[in-house]
């Protein structure tokens, strides 16, 4: 049986998905436009859209009365 290696999370999700986003559009600005630039900055709107989500699953917001 293959066990599935864990570790623990230094950075909350939102930070994690902030660098990466980042990180994405900045190597996005370096290159001519094309293909690979376009799925950089693809994959920096879904980490946005995550980081969205992910606040709002988390928010306070409505709550069902008790």
């Amino acid at each position: 049986m293959h066990t599935r290696r864990r570790f623990k999370q230094t950075k909350r999700l939102d930070e994690r998905l902030a660098e990466e986003a980042a990180r994405l559009r900045e190597e996005a600005r370096t290159l001519a436009p094309g293909r690979r630039r376009e799925m950089l900055l693809r994959r920096a709107r879904q980490d946005e859209t995550a980081m969205q989500i992910d606040a709002w699953l988390h928010s306070p917001g409505p709550r069902a009365p008790t």
